[in-house]
């Protein structure tokens, strides 16, 4: 007898935990050629709320950690992916030696923001000179919740947005890619066997139109990552949305996730803080 194989069940990636969303509903995901690959859970705005509670709960506890620590955890998650680059190169088609070139670039792009952590202070940081009997030390320190929109590459394009996020100590909740989603949620299973502490990274799958607004207007959310929304009109109310409690909004722009990333991605949802001590105290 020939069996049947087991398909996977796509879900979303809340607090650690992969739970089906809690309105039950699912959308069919295809590939370009139009053919089925499977079904992803359909988040609404229940999850995207959840997914903000566990992204706030894992806050002081991330943004705690040494960046040395933050950095080992990125590398660990680098290895992780390097380990199942096959089912990941699957996953994206497109022609094997392409994919395998994406899920290179992945890991080589974890590895480079890794070796970022316990240096973003020194370059983004100051001593400050003053006229006065007093040391002025600034010093970065992280926003706290970022929403994020990503973008349309599921892979090379959502690491690229995601760990400059999480390695400065922010947390994350993020909106899949629409169309591609089924790499993002390879990439939670990843990012829960790396040491990456539940509810830092989370991750929604499901319509950018429905779960965008409701993340941009939610208070609890201190930034908002816009990649990859492209309607003009969507992203313009999700920004008039943030503006209610001030979050650092990061505009849509086309981007070459191929190019040098440089830090603008890691300093824009830094804050800075200063600090006052007298000299010889």
């Amino acid at each position: 007898m020939s069996r049947l194989t087991v398909r996977k069940t796509y879900k979303l990636y809340i607090g650690g935990a992969f739970p089906r969303s809690e309105s039950g509903r699912s959308y069919p995901v295809t590939s370009p050629k139009g053919e089925f690959l499977a079904n992803a859970s359909q988040a609404s705005r229940k999850d995207a709320r959840d997914a903000v509670v566990a992204a706030r709960k894992a806050f002081p506890g991330w943004s705690g950690a040494t960046p040395y620590n933050r950095g080992q955890i990125l590398y660990r998650v680098a290895e992780m992916l390097e380990g199942r680059r096959a089912q990941f190169a699957e996953e994206l088609g497109g022609g094997k030696r392409a994919a395998l070139e994406a899920v290179d670039a992945a890991v080589d792009r974890l590895v480079w923001y890794a070796g970022w952590s316990d240096k973003i202070a020194s370059v983004h940081g100051a001593a400050n000179p003053v006229a006065g009997p007093y040391f002025n030390l600034s010093s970065p320190e992280p926003t706290g919740v970022v929403a994020i929109v990503a973008p349309a590459d599921p892979l090379l394009g959502l690491v690229s947005v995601v760990a400059p996020v999480i390695v400065t100590g922010n947390t994350c909740v993020v909106v899949a890619s629409e169309p591609s989603p089924l790499a993002s949620i390879t990439l939670a299973e990843v990012l829960a066997t790396s040491d990456l502490p539940g509810g830092v990274v989370n991750v929604l799958t499901g319509r950018q139109a429905e779960l965008a607004p409701w993340l941009a207007s939610h208070m609890d959310v201190n930034g908002l990552d816009l990649t990859g929304v492209t309607d003009a009109d969507l992203a313009l109310r999700c920004e008039q949305a943030a503006a209610e409690n001030l979050k650092r909004v990061l505009r849509p722009a086309q981007e070459d996730w191929t190019a040098d990333p440089g830090i603008r991605r890691m300093t824009r949802f830094l804050e800075t803080k200063t600090v006052w001590h007298p000299v010889g105290i």
